[in-house]
């Protein structure tokens, strides 16, 4: 086990030097860091924003304003699922709103929120937005497909809701859940800092990204989106060993 450990952590650094490689070259070859900093210039940009209080501030606040956003579509959609599933009513009358949410592309929607919320609340909102439709599509498909039989089953044996629901439908969620959480949270993170970017709210990865586009710092853009990937790597991280930890203790 420690040797495939080992294997694998040095596959991982062997490719991440190749890309690195990759992209020194890259900026070897453009010979501007105004164009395409190295990424010795980014990790440098990088290190230096850390030592300032507005760095983690932003970040911070970034976090909040996602997850929030991601806590309250997870757990909206969610209801929503359950109630179209039990509901073909309630499915003809509400697959309309899941339609528009899909479709719409999330600029416009942050624009539209924007006429009604405050710079502040729209990555909030549209982190919630983007997870709602995944939230309720999983959920509602994991319990349709739970097995007929295994219904039938519990009705014979005259399980009560709760555990019917514990024994037979949770074990057929879970995984759509699951599934639903890994892929909503990337869109919660990529759409919130999007927002960001668009509605400037006083702190925000987001609008740091935007004045260093606009001041044409290159170096501290990269670096700011490189914490936006490893922040985005943490978040889900910790979002699995959560998630984990709940299948673990049911």
């Amino acid at each position: 086990m420690k040797a495939l450990f080992k294997n694998r952590i040095f596959k991982a650094l062997l490719i991440a030097a190749v890309w690195l490689f990759v992209w020194q070259a890259a900026a070897w070859a453009v010979g501007s860091k105004l164009l395409l900093p190295s990424p010795y210039d980014t990790a440098a940009a990088l290190v230096s924003l850390c030592g300032t209080a507005a760095f983690w501030k932003s970040c911070l606040m970034t976090l909040l304003r996602v997850f929030a956003g991601f806590l309250l579509g997870m757990a909206v959609g969610s209801a929503l699922g359950v109630l179209t599933a039990a509901s073909p009513f309630a499915e003809e009358l509400l697959s309309p709103l899941r339609s528009i949410v899909k479709a719409t592309p999330v600029t416009s929607f942050i624009i539209l929120v924007l006429l009604y919320l405050s710079s502040a609340l729209t990555p909030f909102f549209i982190a919630f937005l983007m997870v709602l439709p995944i939230a309720w599509t999983n959920v509602a498909g994991g319990i349709l497909a739970t097995d007929a039989q295994l219904i039938e089953m519990a009705e014979v044996f005259g399980f009560s809701r709760a555990k019917k629901l514990r024994v037979v439908y949770a074990p057929s969620v879970l995984p759509h859940f699951v599934s639903a959480c890994t892929t909503g949270l990337g869109f919660a993170w990529k759409s919130g800092v999007t927002a960001e970017v668009i509605a400037h709210p006083s702190f925000g990865i987001g609008k740091a990204i935007y004045e260093s586009k606009l001041y044409l710092e290159t170096p501290e853009l990269f670096a700011w989106t490189a914490a936006v990937i490893l922040l985005s790597f943490g978040l889900e991280k910790l979002v699995m060993l959560l998630l984990g930890r709940t299948v673990k203790w049911k």
